[in-house]
């Protein structure tokens, strides 16, 4: 895998990978955000307080300054925070009637993921060798 990833810096260069990386992580990450909107106001609906709305988006809404600041670290820590997101996905997959929307949230969550983790090894070396 490493071997593939220097070739693959090798024949498209950090600044395409990082610029890319960056607009997957970007749209991936507004998508989720909708999702999780939609499902906090669905959950609302039912009667509910303003909780479930908070605890959809509030942990995606907290690594915004690291990405509005282009820091690899924090897109590395919400690489690790959208395996959350997955894992819920995967489950509402499960629930009846609920299928579509939990298998689009563990696909988002997973190129949310892969754009991070790829952004902050592009980004982090394209630091260093600077």
């Amino acid at each position: 895998m490493r071997r593939w990833l220097e070739d693959l810096e090798a024949r498209r260069g950090l600044d395409t990978l990082t610029t890319e990386s960056r607009r997957l992580v970007i749209l991936s990450y507004a998508v989720l955000i909708a999702l999780m909107l939609y499902r906090g106001v669905a959950v609302q609906s039912d009667g509910s307080a303003v909780g479930p709305l908070v605890a959809f988006v509030l942990p995606l809404v907290l690594f915004l300054p690291s990405i509005l600041a282009r820091r690899a670290r924090g897109h590395a820590w919400l690489a690790f925070v959208s395996l959350l997101y997955f894992a819920q996905g995967v489950m509402v997959a499960t629930l009846p009637g609920e299928g579509l929307r939990g298998v689009l949230e563990a696909l988002v969550s997973l190129a949310l993921f892969t754009g991070c983790m790829g952004y902050a090894r592009f980004r982090s070396r394209q630091v260093k060798a600077s």
